[in-house]
């Protein structure tokens, strides 16, 4: 008669074969929660450094900057006066989706919706044109004044109507065109998946 022994920790292989499909999904689940979380880190640092996906942002207006300063922001980038937009960027997972972007609940410091502002940011606007306060007029003229602006080429305030033209400066779009090719999404998540299992594997 044949006698086989066993040498080796084949307790917790049978642990571990009657627990793998649940272990399978739980790093599925982290992989896909991961991957939200890595192209959010990037859609950031698009802000962050003014070019999402290595696509740069058009640059602020001058009149836009004196704005800004006079209100008291001193800096230059766009989409990063409060930083409110940046921070609504979240991710969300919805059963077997994971969501990266700005939910439709989220609000800046005034109660506007981010969600609106985003897809402003992103698709940008025809010009609208508008008449202005006096108050809106005294604004302008002492904001472009601070800023040495007020002159012939200032946007002329005075005459009681303004232009606003909101440049699109898309900062979701570059990237997921970068980062979400299938073949990159797969490597990473097999990647992610192996190595969640591999911890479990690793001790036998």
């Amino acid at each position: 008669m044949l006698k086989v022994t066993k040498i080796g920790a084949w307790t917790r292989v049978g642990q571990l074969l009657a627990t793998a499909p649940r272990r399978v999904q739980g790093a599925v689940d982290k992989a896909m929660l991961q991957e939200g979380q890595f192209l959010r880190t990037k859609i950031v640092e698009g802000i962050r450094e003014q070019a999402p996906g290595g696509r740069a942002f058009a640059p602020l207006a001058p009149t836009t900057l004196a704005i800004r300063q006079f209100r008291g922001f001193r800096g230059t980038k766009a989409l990063l006066v409060q930083g409110d937009l940046r921070n609504s960027i979240t991710v969300v997972k919805d059963g077997d989706r994971v969501l990266v972007g700005v939910l439709r609940t989220a609000r800046n410091r005034a109660g506007k919706s981010l969600v609106d502002i985003a897809a402003l940011q992103e698709h940008g606007a025809r010009p609208i044109v508008m008449r202005l306060t006096p108050k809106a007029r005294a604004f302008l003229h002492a904001a472009f004044r601070h800023a040495g602006l007020d002159g012939p080429n200032s946007g002329q305030p005075g005459t009681g109507i303004a232009v606003i033209q909101v440049r699109p400066r898309p900062f979701l779009t570059p990237v997921f065109q970068k980062y979400t090719q299938p073949e990159q999404i797969s490597r990473r998540f097999l990647e992610r998946v192996a190595a969640q299992l591999s911890r479990d594997f690793a001790v036998l």
